[in-house]
């Protein structure tokens, strides 16, 4: 099977490094700075594995159809991804890997429905610079499809990625990636700090912000009428819990997990693409509470709040203090 991997931040690079260690016939497609540097040093990965520098065809656009395509760009690079390389991804099949709940439905505007797979991705990495980086955590891959039953399609694709990431296959992945944004929707705090998770999170005061996301989030899907179904390494009983329970003993439990995540510095997606000096895919993460509340014509103070900040710091390039995170939530939230 031909792989193409569009992508070349952390989790595309990641996956075409650990399919070329499996002696899968993959390619990465990615920007020109990532590209040369692929071609001249080769792809290196550290982190849980151990140290790998990997020898992997880098391009910065297809050149000819693969059998299955990796989409690993940033949700708000989809459209650009696929305009770029739209005449070899006609026949081929698509796996969108992206947080948040609406990248398949970008896809469908180019190609077939049946041709389209959705996946989350539960394990973790760290872009470092161009053809660089961390797996800071093992997890499991999710997929299914979407807009249809799944197929043939989905089981070839799964034997594929099992050979990397242990992979399960759901008929509800709609379900799960609705989880997934409580489990990424966090990132956003270390965004506006410019700290890694566990600097940020090891303070209390902050992890009493991250337990009030999720109890508005709640909300706000509860009200929406969505249905979330538990992911394999995130069950939907824990984010239940640790909301039910009061807020301070939930933020000491919360500052806990979230500091022994890695032992690497784990920086979230949402402050990776702003250290790239690119825009976040913050409107898809905390953006999605904040649109569903106004569909629904009710509020969610807090989540708007922090998508501003987030805003801000894309725009002036000047990270807030932990005092000023808490001062500008102040009164949001109980």
């Amino acid at each position: 099977m031909k792989i193409a991997v569009i992508g070349s931040g952390a989790i595309g690079n990641l996956v075409a490094g650990y399919l070329r260690l499996k002696q899968e016939d993959a390619s990465i497609i990615g920007r020109a700075d990532s590209v040369k540097e692929i071609r001249e040093k080769g792809l290196q990965i550290s982190g849980v594995r151990g140290n790998f520098n990997i020898k992997i065809s880098a391009a910065e656009r297809l050149e000819k159809r693969p059998d299955l395509t990796i989409l690993a760009t940033k949700i708000q690079d989809i459209d650009a991804a696929l305009k770029e390389n739209l005449r070899f991804l006609q026949d081929t099949i698509v796996l969108t890997t992206q947080n948040g709940v609406q990248a398949d439905g970008f896809v469908e505007e180019y190609l077939p429905r049946e041709n389209i797979i959705s996946s989350i991705v539960m394990f973790g990495a760290t872009y470092l610079e161009p053809a660089k980086v961390v797996h800071n955590f093992e997890g499991s891959w999710i997929i299914g499809k979407i807009f249809e039953k799944n197929d043939e399609k989905v089981t070839k694709t799964s034997e594929i990625l099992n050979k990397i990431f242990p992979t399960i296959v759901t008929e509800d992945i709609k379900g799960m990636k609705y989880l997934k944004i409580f489990v990424n929707a966090n990132n956003c705090i270390p965004a506006i700090l410019g700290q890694s998770m566990q600097e940020a999170f090891s303070d209390v005061g902050v992890s009493r912000i991250s337990i009030a996301i999720w109890k508005e989030g709640l909300e706000v899907i509860h009200k929406a009428g969505v249905n979330l179904l538990s992911l394999p390494d995130f069950p939907l009983e824990r984010l239940m819990k640790l909301t039910a329970m009061p807020v301070q003993d939930a933020a000491k439990i919360f500052s806990g997990i979230m500091t022994n995540l890695s032992k690497e510095p784990l920086y979230g997606s949402i402050l990776q693409s702003i250290k790239r000096g690119r825009t976040s895919e913050i409107d898809y993460i905390n953006g999605e509470f904040v649109n569903l509340a106004q569909r629904n014509e009710i509020s969610a103070p807090l989540n708007q709040k922090l998508v501003e900040m987030v805003h801000s710091v894309e725009r002036i390039n000047k990270f807030f203090t932990k005092e000023e995170l808490i001062n500008n939530t102040k009164g949001l939230f109980n």
